[in-house]
């Protein structure tokens, strides 16, 4: 351990370019983790550090990128989304980016460090972040999801589609829809279905000006594919797909309430599956199920008809892909300060109490 050295985002080593290596390679990295979407959540409130752990090579090990929020009351929420990225078996190693990453919380007069870490939900894993002083915390991002299996080829992802997906996904190509990336110019057709699908859906839904910055950011590195799915030169529905590495994310869709019968949206997602497996990505996934079914999966494999609200609607719908369903670890907090922590889950209390 003592040939690891602490790196911080002002350190001219830990360059974006060498810090989204690291992250892509790494077998728990994840895009939420890369600098493009922490240049993103910076055009909207949040600010952005880096702090990594180097072997004396100068290989990065470990590192976390974390984002700053301001809270009401003065201090900040510090929130690692998808990380740190670290062996936290290796429990040297994961003190010292903790520590790391704690002094940097200090210095933004944060009240919390909240960690997601894009790992799998065990009892173990429970038993080992709680040795390191962490608590549970409320989840940020999806808990559960599905991932389907692009390394065995696209013919078996087809064939362990329902046949009625894969009937639709036809139907689709019969009726005449069309499916292209889109450009700079569809942006306000995307924003359109997108409200539309926030009415009919009761989603909420970011402003438009995010949508155009993660465009703007993801689009021109390669790492993100919008498709549009038209019919007679009308937009109705599209999807935005993100890649880092071997994994693949559908984390945005829009759909118009034009033309629905010729099933868009089941075509949208085998092209974004089929775009993934192009750039060699191993798995898709399909972002967030009620979490209900990530806890019991074998309780909501048939008898789910009955649940409306919230995200059954879309698990209807992703479930017709096949895959497996997955379960993440959740959020973790470490308090920085007492008192700012006890204030945080007072005011969320306060808050969860007025919904």
């Amino acid at each position: 351990m003592g040939n690891l050295r602490v790196l911080f985002a002002h350190d001219h080593t830990l360059s974006d370019e060498r810090w989204d290596a690291f992250v892509a390679g790494h077998p728990d990295g994840h895009l939420l983790q890369t600098r493009p979407w922490a240049r993103l959540k910076e055009r909207f409130g949040w600010r952005s550090e880096r702090v990594a752990l180097a072997q004396g090579d100068g290989s990065l090990v470990a590192g976390g990128q974390v984002l700053f929020h301001a809270l009401p009351w003065g201090q900040s929420l510090a929130y690692v989304p998808k990380g740190p990225l670290v062996d936290w078996r290796h429990a040297e190693q994961a003190r010292l980016l903790l520590d790391a990453l704690t002094e940097r919380c200090r210095r933004q007069r944060s009240a919390l460090l909240k960690l997601e870490p894009d790992l799998t939900d065990s009892p173990y894993l429970d038993l080992l972040l709680a040795s390191y002083g962490l608590r549970r915390g409320h989840t940020v991002q999806p808990r559960s999801t599905i991932h389907i299996d692009l390394s065995q080829g696209l013919e078996a992802v087809l064939a362990g589609m329902k046949q009625k997906w894969r009937y639709n996904v036809r139907l689709a190509e019969r009726k005449g829809v069309q499916v292209r990336p889109m450009t700079a110019a569809d942006l306000p057709a995307f924003h359109r279905m997108n409200q539309e699908t926030s009415r009919r859906d009761g989603f909420a839904v970011h402003q438009p000006a995010y949508y155009t910055a993660a465009f703007e950011l993801f689009a021109a590195t390669g790492m993100a594919c919008w498709l549009l799915a038209e019919h007679d030169g009308q937009p109705l529905a599209a999807i935005a797909v993100f890649a880092l590495g071997c994994k693949s994310w559908y984390l945005w869709g829009a759909s118009s309430n034009r033309e629905r019968q010729r099933m868009p949206n089941h075509l949208l997602q085998w092209h974004g599956m089929q775009w993934a497996a192009q750039r060699g990505c191993h798995t898709y996934d399909l972002w967030g199920i009620p979490d209900e079914v990530g806890a019991n999966p074998e309780a909501y494999r048939e008898d789910y008809a009955e649940q409306q609200g919230g995200l059954w609607g879309v698990y209807r719908f992703k479930q017709g892909f096949g895959g497996q369903i997955v379960r993440y670890t959740g959020a973790w907090d470490l308090a920085v300060s007492a008192v700012g922590y006890r204030l945080y889950t007072w005011s969320r209390g306060r808050r969860r109490a007025a919904s």
